[in-house]
């Protein structure tokens, strides 16, 4: 057997500081050189002690930063937070004024600690992680129609084409893009058709292995589309792009044009194929399933504590007083229901676009119902609240993009989308809604 240092043991210590039931379950002060310097993030630390000369002031003002962050942020009874104040000893940083100090800053509310658990893993429920959204295209020749939407203007007011660099000791120098001019307009359309082809033109499927409780999938990208993809963005640079003045068509080759032309070409294939096409989700490549067992964080928000039967997470924060609470009720009481989740710190988000910028919708809850299929139906469940602009779009990118995607793609089960209007009414609206769930 191995022989277990003191610093194995050290180490083991450090790793699970706070952790119940393991070696540093006990520990409540960490002291480390440099730990407080920069890229660590506490609200619990209350007391610096500089033992160490300091290099520079900027070094100071990051030691000190550390002790800044709040520890509560529940506001008192005139709507404001309370003071808090930390002890600083050994540090030069008096330049700044401080208004006043305690012995002691105020403990703010308890924390509850929010997270999967281990015993309850039979109600773990799994998605997908969508980037945004495709067609799978049947015809085996593309074409594409350009339109006014797929012009693309390039502008000195986007990137310059010369800078002056001016520094208050040294030589002036100006840099230009004279450099980028001279790459070939061909590499400008391989590059396009390369960034259209590996987002857009993906074929993937279903690997069943033994295990039928499991399932992978394999992806990858349809390189013999290649010249034809090439052919378009060739297309597209003689008809659809206005340089304006001092610009020029090498500029897409900066990937922040590049992305936006790959779009526009895409967009034009689509609007050009004649053919049936299928909606496909564009998954995240190194991440591209979730999952509840990674829920884990603390919250001052009210929680409520869900049923070991149902629920794979230990509560559901809410973020209101009591319909998130009503609505996690009426779920555990239904037979119909496997298993829920809040969508609280899980990662799960549906890409959308408003207003022609990309954004993410995060919808209340996942539900997985028996609905006498084979496998249950997962349910993505919106209780609409406040009415608000928005929401429209959310909603209709969820129906109409999210979920046909994901259905399509055959390696995540099957999906679909509840809106519920009156939190009072849960059971009624996912009951009665079923049937046409299931056949949709």
């Amino acid at each position: 057997m191995e022989k277990i240092g003191s610093e194995d043991l050290l180490r083991e210590v450090m790793n699970t500081v706070g952790k119940p039931g393991k070696l540093g379950e006990q520990v409540r002060c960490v002291v480390s050189v440099s730990m407080l310097t920069e890229g660590w993030d506490a609200n619990t630390v209350t007391h610096i002690l500089g033992v160490r000369a300091f290099g520079t002031q900027l070094l100071c003002e990051q030691v000190v930063g550390r002790a800044l962050r709040r520890i509560s942020y529940a506001a008192n009874d005139e709507g404001k937070l309370e003071p808090e104040y930390a002890e600083i000893y050994g540090v030069p940083f008096s330049f700044i004024p401080c208004a006043g100090a305690q012995k002691e800053p105020p403990p703010g509310p308890t924390p509850t600690r929010v997270r999967a658990l281990s015993e309850r893993i039979d109600c773990e429920i799994t998605f997908p992680r969508l980037q945004g959204y495709r067609y799978d295209f049947h015809d085996a020749e593309l074409h594409a129609t350009f339109t006014r939407d797929s012009r693309m203007a390039l502008s000195t007011d986007d990137v310059p084409t010369k800078v002056e660099n001016a520094p208050i000791v040294g030589e002036t120098t100006i840099h230009t893009l004279d450099e980028l001019k001279a790459r070939r307009p061909q590499e400008v359309a391989f590059l396009l058709a390369k960034l259209v082809l590996e987002r857009y033109f993906r074929w993937d499927g279903v690997v069943q292995p033994e295990n039928k409780s499991e399932h992978k999938w394999e992806a990858g990208v349809k390189a013999w589309l290649f010249p034809q993809v090439l052919r378009i963005a060739k297309d597209w640079m003689a008809e659809c792009v206005v340089c304006k003045d001092n610009c020029f068509p090498q500029m897409l080759l900066l990937l922040e044009f590049a992305h936006g032309a790959a779009n526009r070409i895409y967009h034009a294939i689509v609007q050009g194929d004649q053919g049936e096409k299928t909606l496909k989700p564009i998954l995240f490549p190194y991440d591209p399933e979730g999952s509840t067992r990674y829920v884990d964080f603390d919250t001052t928000r009210p929680v409520y504590s869900t049923r070991p039967d149902k629920c794979h997470v230990s509560h559901v924060a809410a973020d209101t007083k009591d319909w998130e609470q009503k609505v996690a009720r009426s779920l555990e009481d239904m037979d119909e229901v496997v298993c829920y989740v809040k969508n609280q710190n899980l990662g799960f988000k549906i890409p959308y676009v408003a207003s022609g910028e990309p954004r993410n919708y995060v919808p209340d809850y996942i539900v997985r119902i028996n609905d006498g299929a084979p496998e249950p139906l997962n349910l993505i469940i919106e209780v609409t609240g406040e009415k608000r602009p928005d929401k429209a779009e959310k909603v209709a990118a969820a129906r109409a993009l999210w979920v046909p995607a994901v259905n399509n793609h055959g390696g995540f089960g099957r999906w679909a989308f509840l809106e519920v209007d009156d939190p009072a009414n849960v059971k009624n609206a996912i009951r009665d809604s079923i049937p046409a769930l299931s056949e949709g």
